[in-house]
């Protein structure tokens, strides 16, 4: 804004307001805190990170602390997903794992869903911390409820 010394304080103020909302307005192009639109051009994948993306668990899971995030392939790129906890949305590619864990990323915002046998984890690697714990579906409760049930034994134990 070019400030003139002949404007009055009103006049800059109303000016000042009216280029923060042409900034900020929900018409813009800026998505919304957390929401980043897909990436243009999904990144291609391996036949690894197919098998991985085939294994990912989908739907509205239970988390702790009466929380739930919802995971659904991304329609926009194929083998990608949406990872949605609240407001937050992350757009996730299969990553291939060392450990056997099904494992999603979002490099953009630095978040990465961890899936197990018995429960999924959504991380934020910027604020290094969980986002959501405890999360599990139908066939991830059953096989918690098993491993409750039949424990495996411990390292430490004698053999």
């Amino acid at each position: 804004m070019i400030h003139s010394m002949y404007a009055t304080p009103g006049a800059r103020s109303l000016g000042a307001a009216v280029l923060l909302l042409a900034l900020w307005s929900p018409l813009s192009a800026a998505p919304a805190k957390g929401v980043l639109a897909a990436p243009a051009t999904p990144v291609q994948l391996s036949a690894a990170e197919w098998e991985v993306a085939g294994s990912v668990h989908t739907g509205l899971l239970a988390c702790e602390l009466g929380q739930s995030v919802r995971v659904e392939p991304d329609p926009a790129a194929p083998g990608h997903f949406r990872v949605q906890l609240q407001r937050l949305v992350y757009h996730m590619r299969p990553v291939e794992s060392l450990t056997g864990a099904v494992r999603l990323e979002d490099d953009a915002q630095g978040a990465v869903w961890i899936q197990l046998a018995n429960k999924s984890m959504l991380m934020s690697q910027r604020l290094g911390r969980r986002l959501a714990d405890e999360c599990a579906g139908a066939v991830q409760r059953s096989v918690a409820q098993a491993m409750r049930l039949n424990p495996l034994p411990s390292l430490l134990d004698p053999q």
